[in-house]
């Protein structure tokens, strides 16, 4: 890790450090120094034998970038750990809040940008980096908790890129979709909305890149045939090819603000109280 090992927490149990003494380890200190990192990862890549993994902040990882997208031009088997991923870091404040982050690597060909919602879609993406010989892979995690929201685990559905985490107890009126966080938030929503006596499905997309590989079939079955709105703490660019309009997606249009982390998502209105709104507004 970028000299955050304690925070992406990437060191684990049994690990151990190469020393310029001793070469038998696993993990290397690289210091404050992304680029270098991700260079060297490449190499390791390169060289075959290992599976090289690094961390920082998500935000930083702006100075990697160029060691990352040789990486995809390369087609090179190498995972970036980039926590800290939303508005929800708080009270560091806009300077280490990524915004713009996930749009721009959606848009950087043959890396996959995988954001899950809870452990069980980090261990499927995690298995889907390990697996890609030929592309790379950022998982983009958040620092706060999150409920675990997947209790079945027989097929890998991230592999998928997206699917419908809590379906509607009829007819579904509207689709949310949502990442990472914001999944257990569109969740909340739906249990609202029933309340109203709104039914709407809930899909969840890990990986924009691999849904939009899918048989057209399969994605029309997850989105569906009613209104579809998007949710994420970050950037909207990118979701109206999804919900068709850009008036359709609750997102960050600015940089973000200090405070406490669910003080910073109410100031932005990333709440499931506004999903149920903008829902009520299509209906």
């Amino acid at each position: 890790s970028a000299d955050l090992a304690a925070s992406n927490l990437t060191f684990v149990g049994n690990m151990k450090t190469i020393t310029s003494d001793d070469y038998n380890g696993n993990n290397v200190m690289y210091g404050i120094r992304e680029h270098a990192m991700g260079a060297i990862m490449n190499g390791m890549a390169l060289h075959g034998g290992v599976i090289p993994y690094g961390g920082t902040f998500f935000v930083f990882s702006d100075y990697m970038r160029p060691s990352m997208r040789l990486a995809a031009l390369m087609g090179l088997r190498v995972v970036y750990v980039l926590t800290h991923d939303s508005i929800g870091v708080g009270e560091d404040g806009p300077t280490h809040q990524p915004i713009e982050h996930l749009a721009s690597y959606r848009a950087m060909p043959n890396i996959y940008t995988f954001r899950p919602c809870d452990v069980v879609e980090t261990a499927e993406a995690w298995k889907i980096a390990l697996e890609s010989e030929k592309t790379p892979s950022i998982l983009a995690l958040s620092r706060q908790s999150v409920p675990t929201l997947r209790t079945d685990t027989e097929e890998n559905l991230s592999s998928r890129g997206a699917y419908v985490i809590s379906e509607a107890q009829r007819d579904p009126q509207a689709t949310i979709i949502a990442t990472g966080t914001e999944v257990s938030l569109a969740v909340e929503a739906q249990k609202q909305l029933r309340a109203d006596g709104i039914e709407v499905n809930v899909v969840s997309m890990p990986c924009c890149e691999l849904f939009d590989a899918q048989p057209e079939d399969y994605k029309q079955k997850v989105l569906g045939r009613a209104p579809r709105i998007a949710v994420e703490a970050a950037a909207a660019f990118g979701w109206e090819r999804y919900t068709g309009s850009s008036d359709r997606v609750i997102g960050i249009n600015s940089f973000g603000a200090s405070g406490k982390g669910d003080e910073v998502y109410n100031y932005f209105g990333i709440t499931a109280e506004n999903v149920v709104k903008k829902v009520k507004e299509l209906l």
